[in-house]
């Protein structure tokens, strides 16, 4: 008895024992495919995005805030819901104990020279996202324009959401790592994401980045924030706050 010898033409093999070749449309079709991927990843991932993020703020459970977005990112509001600004209604003011209180519109502070930073996002909460570019003005720019007053100690921060705020001693948030952010992943700062303006302390958990930024205010004493007043620390320091032992984003 002989053994047949012949390829198995179900299982893929050719006369020659290689394989059936691909045909040239079949590679074109996969390449188109993949092509039109990864033109509309962003898209899709901005639309998903933009979804999650929407129904965060109208989420009273806060379950939405354990679902991964764009990149990692978790999506959380203190409020059932929060405006949307744009470059015609945004307006962010600076005041307290300063020589000259000021008012900035979208395009203004775009106009102001910008610093991009690349850090790691770290959340208290434990979700961290590595590398991640945001640009803005330098905090320390602003109060230098309005002028700090003798006496002043910190600085809080007031958001458009009208209930999230924050605090930094002044020496922190003269640091060059503390932005009045304006873009997120060289894209304007989505709403989602606490757009058109929101604070960006990049050696602090993320909580003290506060969104949907609208007041500076300079006091003579810090005055703790949202989160503070249920338990965080004010000094968030990334690895050296909140018992936690994260790896700095710095």
């Amino acid at each position: 008895m002989t053994r047949d010898t012949k390829p198995d033409r179900a299982a893929g093999g050719g006369a020659d024992g290689r394989g059936t070749p691909v045909g040239r449309r079949v590679v074109l079709g996969m390449l188109a495919a993949g092509a039109a991927g990864v033109a509309t990843a962003p898209f899709l991932q901005r639309t998903y995005d933009s979804t999650l993020g929407a129904a965060a703020q109208k989420d009273p459970t806060g379950l939405t805030g354990l679902l991964p977005g764009g990149g990692g990112f978790r999506y959380y509001s203190v409020t059932g819901s929060v405006p949307e600004k744009d470059a015609h209604n945004y307006r962010l003011t600076v005041g307290g104990l300063v020589r000259h209180r000021a008012s900035y519109r979208l395009a203004d502070l775009r106009r102001l020279p910008q610093t991009r930073l690349v850090r790691d996002v770290q959340c208290v909460t434990g979700w961290r996202v590595p590398h991640t570019p945001f640009e803005g003005v330098r905090l320390s720019a602003l109060l230098d324009a309005a002028g700090v007053r003798p006496g002043a100690k910190a600085v809080r921060f007031t958001c458009f959401d009208g209930a999230y705020s924050e605090s930094l001693t002044l020496e922190q948030a003269r640091r060059d790592d503390v932005l009045v952010a304006l873009r997120m992943q060289d894209e304007p700062l989505a709403h989602a994401h606490g757009g058109p303006v929101r604070l960006y302390v990049a050696p602090m958990y993320f909580y003290k980045s506060a969104k949907w930024l609208s007041g500076i205010t300079v006091t003579d004493r810090v005055e703790p924030g949202y989160w503070e007043d249920r338990g965080y620390d004010v000094d968030a320091w990334v690895g050296r706050s909140n018992g936690r032992d994260d790896a700095p984003t710095t």
